[in-house]
């Protein structure tokens, strides 16, 4: 008689599925996530642009109140060239534009946008290098994802994040645009995928109960003191070509990474290397003091070998993101997870950067703020096993809709110079409601695509989104005709995500798709309307189900 069936789940919870392995691969994504947040947001932090005038010889020696008094005559006062300042009245220059500005620093800083004298007419040069950042994230996404299938999640998480280190370092010898896009698009090649990589590799090592926990507390914690201490870091160092050896330099700890942890193993039986796979989890249970058989590493692989025909373990080697298009249901799941990560992945970009002209310092708004990510954080450890991924989701993206229209007309009829500590407190709960949408999305995505094309699923998903975040700039611009409507358009298209989610799936205590066939057939009892926090036989599935 053989031993009893064994899954991956099973041979995983003999091996130690929260032990000091997790705790070994959790401390790795959270130094991960300090990376990822400082590296993402560099981008913020080094163009932030300081209070400026046109210089003018008779204010070579005035006060910022004195500069401020002079120019607060002119409609333009930041980019209006003036020919003369007689009895402190100013008389504007006919022709000709600032060559040189008056810069009030705040502690010393100075930004890229001042460093290189990109305001008024050149700010559009700070514009074109974030647009190419961006544009390298399109790129850098999809070849690691597919990286990540073809050679293992540890390789690719190297390379991705060594590479956006490199891109960022580089970017310190910019003296001119054209090297500044070019950097700035070797940054964002890595932008995001070494975050989502390791998350991949923590949701399959540890135990399905905690992976709410552990992902989301981790996240939340490590990418707060990212975000909260970056505005600092950058103050500190005085200015941005400093801030950016501090965010990419420490990123050579990822090279300590193969010493510490070992490949996925989901992805070594995916992918049909038992003896890496089985090699793996022999890791993790000496790591976690545990004693296991031989045997139940055979048992194992027999029953993947049995439940797994030939046809169909030849075909999940080709399973391809593409591949999640050609069937009816997957298709319709697929689309509409691309459509929900492009709109979250704007209102996240668009609510985390917007923090110049509410009345306070932008460094100390966007450090302030930052706490929302442990409170989100929180929030989804609370809530998210007790009403479900789909109601998770369906609920944060339709009370962030409200929060964000309120906000935006808070916004457009407050004084901003009066009312910051009012700003403050309404911007973060606009940005907590988006973080709380965003962070629930990644574990609900990461559910839902099958283990053969998780990889490169999750890096195409992100593609949409980075592409749609792209926009973050226009939108941000609708404000000049009218202050809400930043505010307005986010609400709207999260609204639109909250609607989407009633047609997708429940993936909580199920059976999650190992291959696209199983994606196609994923949860095909449920309705549009179900939520399992309404289910009666919750606690019965609760204990049948494999990712609670």
């Amino acid at each position: 008689m053989g031993l009893p069936v064994m899954d991956f789940d099973a041979v995983l919870k003999k091996c130690g599925n929260f032990g000091r392995f997790q705790f070994l691969i959790m401390l790795c994504f959270g130094l991960t996530n300090l990376l990822s947040s400082m590296h993402y947001f560099a981008q913020t932090i080094i163009s932030f642009t300081p209070q400026h005038w046109c210089y003018h010889e008779k204010l070579s020696n005035a006060s910022f109140d004195e500069i401020r008094a002079v120019y607060a005559q002119m409609a333009n006062p930041h980019c209006t060239l003036l020919d003369d300042i007689v009895g402190g009245q100013p008389i504007v220059a006919e022709v000709g534009k600032c060559q040189r500005w008056i810069y009030e620093y705040e502690s010393g800083y100075k930004s890229v946008t001042s460093d290189l004298n990109w305001v008024c007419e050149e700010s559009i040069q700070s514009a074109v290098g974030q647009s190419l950042f961006f544009v390298g994230s399109v790129i850098g996404t999809v070849f690691f994802g597919f990286l990540a299938d073809k050679v293992g999640r540890l390789p690719a998480l190297i390379c991705t994040t060594l590479t956006g280190a490199t891109g960022d370092f580089l970017t310190t010898f910019s003296t001119n645009l054209p090297l500044y896009a070019l950097f700035r698009f070797i940054s964002g090649l890595s932008t995001d995928t070494f975050y989502y990589l390791m998350y991949i590799m923590v949701f399959e090592y540890l135990s399905p109960r905690k992976r709410t926990l552990g992902l989301n507390m981790v996240t939340g914690i490590f990418y707060f003191l990212g975000l909260a201490l970056a505005p600092w870091f950058a103050l500190w160092s005085g200015s941005w070509r400093n801030y950016l050896y501090i965010a990419s330099v420490p990123a050579v700890i990822v090279l300590l990474y193969p010493f510490l942890i070992c490949e996925s193993a989901q992805w070594l039986m995916a992918t049909h290397q038992y003896d890496r796979a089985v090699k793996c989890l022999k890791h993790v249970a000496k790591i976690n003091k545990r004693e296991v058989k031989d045997e139940v590493f055979d048992e194992y692989i027999a029953h993947f070998k049995q439940t797994t025909s030939d046809e169909l373990a030849k075909k999940a080697n080709k399973d391809t993101f593409w591949g999640m298009f050609r069937t009816p249901r997957l298709r319709k799941f697929t689309i509409m997870m691309l459509l929900k990560n492009m709109f979250l992945a704007l209102a996240l970009d668009v609510i985390s950067r917007n923090m110049e002209g509410m009345g306070s310092s932008p460094f100390i708004l966007f450090s302030a703020t930052s706490v929302v990510y442990v409170m989100g954080s929180l929030t989804i450890i609370l809530l998210q096993n007790r009403i479900g991924r789909k109601g998770m989701a369906f609920s944060t993206l339709l009370v962030s809709s409200i929060i964000i229209a309120a906000t935006g007309f808070l916004i457009a009829f407050t004084e901003t110079q009066k009312n910051a500590l009012l700003l403050a407190i309404m911007v973060g709960l606009g940005r907590y409601g988006v973080v709380v949408s965003y962070e629930a999305e990644a574990q609900y995505s990461s559910e839902f695509i099958p283990t053969t094309v998780r990889g490169r699923g999750m890096a195409n998903i992100h593609v949409a989104g980075f592409a749609f975040t792209s926009l973050n700039s226009y939108v941000i611009y609708l404000g000049y005709f009218y202050k809400p409507l930043p505010s307005i358009f986010i609400s709207g298209i999260m609204l639109i995500a909250a609607l989407l989610c009633l047609a997708l799936p429940e993936t909580m205590n199920q059976k999650l798709p190992q291959t696209l066939k199983d994606g196609e057939e994923f949860a095909r009892h449920q309705r549009w309307y179900y939520f399992i926090c309404f289910d009666k036989n919750k606690n019965t599935k609760e204990a049948e189900g494999n990712n609670g």
